[in-house]
């Protein structure tokens, strides 16, 4: 069905963690593909390459121009000048272009859960669509407010034909062994030599030596928290894409189930052979994301559980294969 309604594609923001997995995905799936690149060169096969930045308005309704979809990855993270420039006023220079396409038929933009707060507040039952949207401190989770609302609302007032993925946080390569041990490189927070505490803790940092951080309410409950790996990310804009069911509509997109940091550090402890140590934490609340919408609605069959994550990021660390320069956490 995609195919017969959609067959060329805009992906804005293409070098970064999801554009990099998917365009190639969309190029695969038979859609003509065109990418925005910025700053870091975008070098795949089959895709038209266009420079420049959503911020330029000019530019923006030259690369939609023709096309029947936009993908809109590119995003900012805790900038206050790019939540304005990039955010807001590039959000709405494609959406305006959007507007005034005679071709556009479907806009995505991946979002993000820090829209609903995550963490930051208590959240007893599963985070679904239909919680209202609650940036928690920051500009990036304000960033991820303000470009739901502009699509949603130029949806309404103007018929622009909006899918919005909201995801979890996303997890590449060796992204979630990086975060869970105590060797760098880091990846997103809380990081564990901070947490450190006892003797026996910071030894680990003072020496060098590698262990699995498991995170603990002040009682000594694990935490509980929900991430998603990045092939279901590309799973959720392949399905959604060219799909009449997901147009006006918002989709939280997450891992089969949210994890408790017992059970996934000791996995890892088992898998790497090093030990797991329990680090205090308090002021944070434990969240699951449902996503019964997106699995009725798409059809979404989440594949990465965390143990299916743990095991592709060993699978990724022995393969050699270098790491992506990441310029931000998480």
């Amino acid at each position: 069905m995609a195919k017969r309604t959609i067959g060329k594609v805009l992906v804005t923001g293409g070098s970064g963690k999801i554009g990099r997995n998917l365009i190639p995905a969309l190029v695969e799936a038979g859609y003509q593909v065109r990418a925005t690149q910025f700053r870091t060169p975008i070098e795949f096969a089959g895709v038209e390459v266009v420079k420049g930045s959503v911020t330029d308005e000019a530019f923006v309704r030259e690369a939609v121009d023709g096309m029947d979809a936009v993908c809109h990855l590119a995003t900012q993270k805790e900038d206050r000048e790019a939540l304005v420039e990039v955010s807001v006023r590039g959000t709405m220079n494609l959406l305006d272009a959007c507007r005034a396409s005679k071709h556009l038929k479907q806009f995505l933009i991946s979002s993000g859960d820090a829209a609903q707060g995550i963490f930051f507040y208590p959240n007893p039952v599963p985070i679904s669509e239909r919680l209202g949207l609650r940036a928690y401190p920051g500009y990036y989770a304000l960033s991820k407010v303000m470009e739901d609302t502009l699509v949603e609302q130029y949806g309404i007032q103007y018929g622009v034909p909006y899918t919005i993925l909201r995801f979890s946080w996303i997890f590449d390569e060796d992204d979630l062994l990086c975060y869970m041990t105590f060797k760098p490189p880091d990846f997103g927070g809380p990081a564990w030599r901070d947490l450190a505490k006892t003797p026996e803790q910071q030894a680990y940092f003072r020496k060098g030596k590698d262990g699995v951080g498991c995170l603990v309410h002040p009682d000594g409950r694990p935490y509980v928290r929900h991430i998603v790996g990045i092939g279901d990310v590309v799973q959720a804009f392949l399905i959604a894409l060219g799909n009449p069911q997901a147009l006006g509509e918002t989709f939280n997109i997450a891992a089969p189930a949210a994890f408790s940091y017992d059970v996934l550090s000791q996995y890892i402890s088992k898998k790497l052979g090093i030990p797991a140590v329990a680090f205090q934490f308090d002021g944070a609340y434990d969240f699951s994301i449902d996503i019964s919408k997106a699995c009725s609605v798409l059809g979404y069959r989440p594949a990465y559980d965390v143990f299916r994550m743990v095991d592709a990021a060993a699978a990724f660390r022995e393969s050699g294969a270098g790491r992506t320069v990441i310029k931000y956490h998480g």
